[in-house]
């Protein structure tokens, strides 16, 4: 099944569900390659980047691959046990975030699927005021994901005795208080390693978080992960102008209208 608007691919997958009601209005739920990463599995990687794990995954369950960006960072143990591939390629994606700051997307992009940074994802397209933009909501929070003391564990099995490395940042500890997040390694993972992920960590979790839901007129071929520029003078605490990072987009077509709805944060690496 192909969807095109403009000539811009919007969807590529295969029918799974299809019902017809007493009126003939039918309607069907349909797939990309993503579908196929809900199958459980049990995987040991070592040292391999998030693209490695998405070519071995990929490779097992016979899906077709994309491009596959090259990340830098070998993530020194990965072990997941009855989990779906797509949680294991999400916890990659997540380490790879947690220890080299840089957000990479997974998708599918019609050809297979691909994983992308972000920040070559930007789109030329204006949203704000007069251009696009119907409606929003900003939130600015430290409540669902802002930790300003990271603390790193791992079990030394020689000695039964848990080792603890941890990163803070006392500036914001005495504005918010402390906001604690605690996290464990396995024994593959050095101390130099285990201090390097407490304080990448804390970069990206010791933040205020600022979102916008945007409802708009549709764009066509904008997805999750991508970059769009947003315009919003009077926005709340800030004169929004810049590049913001789309975590979700749905896209409605109905009676000849394309509009869509979507998430983005504000103020990530990359979006200024």
């Amino acid at each position: 099944m192909t969807l095109r608007e403009d000539g811009a691919l919007q969807f590529f997958g295969w029918v799974f569900t299809k019902s017809k009601d007493r009126w003939g209005v039918i309607e069907v739920t349909a797939y990309d390659r993503l579908r196929y990463f809900k199958a459980t599995a049990f995987y040991n990687f070592v040292a391999r980047k998030a693209g490695d794990i998405v070519r071995q995954i990929a490779a097992d369950l016979e899906v077709a691959v994309g491009e596959l960006a090259d990340t830098g960072y070998p993530i020194p143990s990965l072990v997941e046990e009855e989990q779906s591939c797509l949680d294991i390629v999400g916890e990659a994606i997540q380490q790879t975030l947690l220890n080299t700051g840089k957000i990479y997307v997974f998708f599918d992009n019609g050809e297979g699927v691909s994983l992308k940074e972000a920040g070559e994802m930007k789109s030329d397209v204006l949203i704000g005021q007069g251009s696009q933009l119907l409606d929003y909501t900003y939130t600015t929070d430290i409540d669902k994901q802002t930790y300003n003391y990271i603390k790193i564990v791992r079990l030394n099995e020689e000695t039964g005795i848990y080792e603890v490395h941890a990163a803070q940042d006392s500036g914001t500890i005495a504005r918010w208080g402390r906001l604690q997040l605690f996290q464990t390694v396995d024994g593959d993972v050095n101390d130099a390693q285990m201090q390097a992920q407490a304080q990448a960590t804390l970069r990206y979790c010791n933040r205020r978080f600022q979102t916008l839901r945007v409802s708009a007129l549709g764009v066509p071929g904008l997805r999750a992960g991508q970059l769009v520029w947003m315009r919003v003078p009077g926005l709340g605490d800030i004169d929004l102008d810049q590049y913001v990072l789309l975590d979700k987009v749905a896209h409605t077509w109905e009676s000849g209208l394309h509009t869509m709805e979507f998430e983005a944060l504000i103020g990530w690496e990359g979006t200024k």
